[in-house]
């Protein structure tokens, strides 16, 4: 078991080590939407690689989600296969969001350094599937709340 502090400064290596092994500007927060973004996600128990779509209004965020769910085939047949959609995601914070996001398979744990290649491998890979989906689509997702 670690403390808060051992387990903070494991966090912090985890995501230093991850941005000097794969130096890269990733879109993240830049979508150009208000609301929605795409985040790398690693804790105890799990990582992944998600889109985040939690604007203050909720219409807007079912405008976009569902805008999203219409794009699923071309999403999961051309781009990332293993895609889930989630239109009531509870954070750890206990606020219900919409997610599209793709869940790292392999066993791992942000405590677990031998766990670590693997899952920047799977950031890597899955984000830049994902990237590619957003540029092709952009404009199209942005219809939604146009």
């Amino acid at each position: 078991m670690f403390s808060k502090e051992e387990s903070a400064k494991i966090r912090q290596e985890f995501w230093t080590s991850f941005g000097k092994s794969f130096p890269r500007k990733w879109l993240l927060y830049n979508t150009k939407i208000k609301g929605v973004s795409f985040k790398f996600v690693a804790d105890r128990k799990k990582a992944m690689v998600a889109l985040d779509i939690e604007n203050i209004d909720p219409v807007f965020n079912e405008l976009i989600y569902d805008q999203l769910l219409s794009l699923k085939t071309l999403l999961t047949t051309d781009y990332l296969s293993e895609v889930i959609y989630d239109n009531s995601y509870e954070l750890d914070n206990g606020k219900i969001i919409h997610r599209v996001y793709v869940n790292h398979n392999t066993k791992f744990s942000i405590h677990n350094k031998n766990t670590w290649r693997d899952c920047y491998e799977f950031f890597v890979e899955t984000m830049q599937k994902f990237e590619l989906f957003f540029y092709e689509y952009e404009d199209f997702i942005k219809q939604a709340v146009q």
